[in-house]
């Protein structure tokens, strides 16, 4: 895929290859990890904005950040323009460059709420929220996917409200609602988006590979890809789509997590997000899985240090003594 600066609104981006916020994984080290590996820009875990109204502490913990994150984009999410509005001039999210708007959330209990990919069925109401977030001064950007179900999708008509309300960005999942996670994406559906709209048009969905993401965008034209749950797995997607050089191992970059983690938050936090980023680093490495277990056993940030030493050293040592 051509790699290139990508212009949202008033900002910059190094590249059009995006990291998608991930609940539970987009905290702020995994931020830095993937602009460190190329990605032009990356999201906070989703934020509902009704939880950050009464300041949840919890909630407030998503949002940090600190002067080292090049670009800060929070993605909010909300049913209510009023609440929207309220919170995208809250003095909370005053260091933020960028907010996205979740139109795109499957689950059920968001879904049934009025939020994330309900808000496709309400089109009025979608737009009167992004005209709120507007009113904060900063570049908007819209989450979405092809519609809710298959028999009826409809992203390019979505698309151009969202342009027309006054977005600068819309990200397409290229799956309808009803697909969750699964499934190939409508690549047809976010070429016609792409063709409807002026503004930057992002693909996200299926993404398992760099020649994943050249298929994406041969077939949708979009300006640029999102990636999701696989940069989890493998960090280096990033640097592997843009070329950007990395001369890390899996470990280093394991290693380098934990310490920046524990600066930041707490024993649990790092304890709890370490084995979970761990776990992915893990997944499809023979001779690894013997050591998960272990892995959630660990009672101290020290013990868990040195046993991913002991994986992953142990793994180099296997692939050297096979060749």
């Amino acid at each position: 895929m051509e790699i290139r600066q990508l212009r949202v609104g008033g900002l910059l981006l190094a590249s059009n290859v995006l990291m998608a916020p991930l609940a539970g994984y987009t905290c702020y080290p995994f931020r830095r990890l993937a602009f460190q590996m190329g990605a032009g820009l990356c999201f906070t875990e989703m934020v509902s904005a009704n939880a950050l109204k009464y300041q949840d502490r919890a909630t407030r913990q998503l949002l940090f950040t600190t002067e080292e994150e090049p670009v800060k984009a929070v993605q909010l999410l909300g049913g209510s323009p009023a609440v929207m509005e309220q919170m995208a001039q809250s003095p909370l999210l005053e260091t933020f460059d960028l907010i996205d708007i979740n139109m795109g959330c499957p689950v059920p209990n968001v879904f049934k709420s009025g939020e994330g990919s309900a808000l496709m069925l309400d089109m009025p109401r979608a737009s009167e929220i992004i005209r709120a977030c507007k009113k904060s001064g900063k570049p908007v950007s819209v989450k979405c996917r092809t519609g809710i179900r298959e028999d009826g999708m409809f992203a390019a008509e979505f698309a151009r409200m969202c342009e027309y309300s006054g977005a600068d960005m819309i990200t397409i999942h290229g799956r309808s609602r009803s697909m969750m996670y699964d499934g190939t994406p409508h690549y047809e559906e976010i070429a016609r988006a792409k063709a409807a709209v002026s503004i930057p048009v992002i693909a996200n969905g299926g993404i398992f590979s760099a020649q994943d993401g050249d298929l994406m965008m041969e077939r949708t034209g979009a300006d640029g890809v999102m990636i999701a749950r696989y940069a989890l797995e493998n960090p280096f997607i990033f640097s592997q789509l843009t070329g950007k050089p990395c001369r890390k191992t899996i470990l280093d970059i394991l290693l380098e997590q934990l310490e920046l983690t524990r600066t930041y938050y707490d024993e649990t936090f790092t304890l709890t997000y370490m084995r979970k980023l761990a776990s992915y680093s893990m997944k499809k490495r023979k001779g690894t899985k013997k050591y998960k277990q272990k892995l959630y056993q660990c009672g101290s940030l020290d013990e868990l240090r040195e046993l991913l030493i002991t994986i992953f050293l142990q793994k180099r040592h296997d692939n050297l003594s096979n060749d």
